[in-house]
Formats: structure tokens, C-alpha cells, sequence
């Protein structure tokens, strides 16, 4: 089953009249947040984890 625009609009609508325009942004914004803070969590530990295998690299030619 497809869901068309018709009923992406009509839900759309139905979100709008039950949540109104400002709680709307509010969650959005929130939601915008949440994703910016994971990203920068998922750079850490990437850094993190590169940092970690060049000291194991390190420490092998070292011996």
C-alpha cells in the first residue's frame, strides 16, 4: 500500500490543528538539537577511535 499526497497533506494537517505552529517548532528545533548533538558524538568517537589505533600502531614499533 502507497501512501500518496494527498494523505501526506491531510495528515500534515491533522498534526498542525492537533499540535499548533509554535509546539511544532518547538519540537522541530528540539529534533534539529538531538541531531546536531549526535553527529558531534559520532565525530568523537571517530576521532577517538583514531587516535586509539595510531597509539596501538605506535606502541608495536616501539618494541
Amino acid at each position: 500500500m502507497r501512501i500518496g499526497y494527498v494523505e501526506i497533506i491531510a495528515l500534515l494537517v491533522i498534526v498542525l490543528l492537533l499540535f499548533g505552529p509554535g509546539r511544532i517548532a518547538k519540537v522541530a528545533g528540539e529534533l534539529g538539537e538531538g541531531i546536531k548533538s549526535f553527529k558531534e558524538g559520532l565525530s568523537d568517537s571517530k576521532s577517538e577511535s583514531k587516535a586509539g589505533a595510531e597509539d596501538k600502531t605506535d606502541e608495536k614499533t616501539d618494541k
